[in-house]
């Protein structure tokens, strides 16, 4: 049915070995100009199916497997399409992006990069081992394996940097920014320029992200705005109304009703949000709940209208 995604949304069975590391599977067999919501990790898109994924972005089309870093979608600028779209979505914490990438998220600066462009005939090998995999469990430990040993072999950051970027997450972006450089015994000045050519972005536009993020799945949950808006740290609703905007170009009460959000805390159930439950009453089960592998629980099926 055109114009209405029909999801097949599978979960690892395990955690990744690498903390900071989710994945989730999709089978989408029309997926029509879905708006991407912007979220605070680098998105590593793994396409292997017999379609492929279309990234419509100010710098035009992207298709294939991709890479983008934190704040992918902002001002609603991104929108994802196509036809029998297969692919694992890998979500990297910025504190461990550049050593699995081998290049900084500042590289990225919230752009939308092929993932050939990045690892070259690397893409291609990729691609044909996820497809010969005869589960979605098997494509989730074959990535976990192979971002692992880029995990081990690459560069770390700072201590400090790491540090204040869980200090920003933990808080739900809560974190006084001004006060962070204190905690970790560095100046304002040095803090800013680490954490800015580590993780991608700099400290403030890091606490707005994930402000925002836990925000808009508060909202998802069937929160209201004033409700959220006092919750998650905003001044009144006008300011969560900004941000909302700025982050997605349209308004709470919109996001509210975005497919990309309710299917988000099935996809990624770690995330620990309350949007699972209002998720679950707006979707329509359309499979049995078994993967391609016939085990139970690899994969649910859910459409969208």
């Amino acid at each position: 049915m055109h114009g209405a995604a029909v999801w097949d949304v599978a979960c690892p069975q395990r955690p990744s070995r690498v903390a900071g590391l989710t994945m989730a599977g999709f089978r989408v067999r029309d997926l029509d100009a879905l708006r991407m919501v912007t979220h605070p990790a680098v998105t590593l898109l793994l396409e292997f199916g017999a379609g492929s994924p279309v990234l419509d972005c100010a710098a035009g089309q992207q298709r294939g497997s991709l890479l983008a870093g934190p704040g992918l979608g902002a001002g609603g600028a991104v929108r994802a399409r196509g036809e029998n779209v297969e692919c694992v979505q890998v979500r990297l914490s910025p504190v461990i992006a550049r050593a699995i990438l081998g290049a900084s998220p500042a590289d990225l600066d919230g752009t939308v990069v092929s993932l050939a462009d990045l690892w070259g005939r690397e893409a291609s090998r990729i691609r044909e081992q996820l497809g010969d995999a005869s589960s979605w469990q098997d494509r989730f430990a074959f990535t976990d394996a192979l971002l692992a040993r880029g995990h081990e072999a690459g560069p770390s950051v700072d201590p400090e940097v790491a540090w204040a970027w869980h200090r920003i997450v933990g808080s739900h972006g809560l974190a006084r920014v001004d006060g962070l450089a204190a905690e970790v015994g560095w100046s304002r000045k040095r803090l800013w320029s680490r954490f800015r050519s580590q993780l991608g972005l700099p400290p403030k536009r890091a606490v707005k992200l994930v402000r925002f993020d836990h925000a808009a799945h508060r909202l998802v949950a069937g929160e209201g705005a004033a409700q959220v808006a006092a919750v998650a740290g905003y001044t009144d609703q006008s300011h969560l109304h900004r941000d909302v905007t700025a982050f997605t170009g349209v308004t709470p009460a919109t996001v509210a009703d975005e497919p990309f959000l309710a299917v988000d805390d099935i996809a990624w159930p770690s995330r620990g949000t309350p949007a699972k439950r209002r998720a679950a009453s707006r979707t329509r089960f359309t499979a049995s709940g078994h993967g391609d592998d016939g085990r139970e629980g690899d994969a649910r099926a859910f459409e969208f209208r």
